[in-house]
C-alpha cells in the first residue's frame, strides 16, 4: 500500500500526533517515515528596523543558521521515533511557502502519502493566517491524511 509517508514537523505537539499517528500506519503497511522540516528564508529589509538586522546578519548566515535549526528540530523528531523498528529519513528546505516545499519534498523523497497536522483555523482566522494544510490538501497530487 503505502511505502514512504512524509511527515511535515514544526516541533510542535499537533505534528508530534501527526507523526504518532504516522508511525502507526507505517507499522501496519511496513512503510518508512519522513519527517519534513521547512524553515522561512532570509526576509529582505522592508522597514528600517530589518535594514538594521540585515546589516548585521548576511542572508549566508542567516540560511546556515537555519538549517541548523531544522536539523535539530529534525533530530528531536527523530530521537522520538527511535525504538519503533522504523526506518526514518529526515529532510528540511529553505522556502518562504511551506506548502510548495511539503509538496516538493514528497516528490524529492517519492512519498506516496503526507500525514500532517492542522491547527483547525476556520472562519476570519483561518483565511487570514492562511493554512498550510489546507494549501497541501488543494495543491497535492500525493493522497494527504490530515490529523487534528
Amino acid at each position: 500500500m503505502y511505502k514512504n509517508i512524509l511527515v511535515p514537523i514544526d516541533g510542535s505537539r499537533l505534528s508530534e500526533k501527526a507523526a504518532k499517528e504516522a508511525v502507526g500506519l507505517a507499522k501496519s503497511v511496513g512503510a518508512k517515515i519522513t519527517l519534513f522540516h521547512c524553515v522561512a528564508d532570509f526576509p529582505a529589509p522592508v522597514y528600517a528596523e530589518s535594514a538594521i538586522l540585515a546589516a548585521q546578519v548576511t542572508a549566508g548566515q542567516y540560511r546556515k543558521e537555519a538549517v541548523r535549526h531544522a536539523e535539530e528540530v529534525l533530530a528531536k523528531a527523530a530521537r522520538k521515533l527511535e525504538g519503533t523498528g522504523l526506518t526514518v529519513d529526515t529532510l528540511n528546505a529553505v522556502n518562504d511557502l511551506p506548502y510548495e516545499a511539503i509538496i516538493a519534498a514528497a516528490a524529492k523523497k517519492k512519498c506516496d502519502l503526507i500525514i500532517m497536522a492542522s491547527h483547525g483555523r476556520r472562519g476570519v482566522t483561518g483565511f487570514l493566517l492562511g493554512s498550510e494544510t489546507q494549501k497541501v490538501l488543494t495543491h497535492s497530487k500525493v493522497p494527504v491524511l490530515v490529523v487534528r
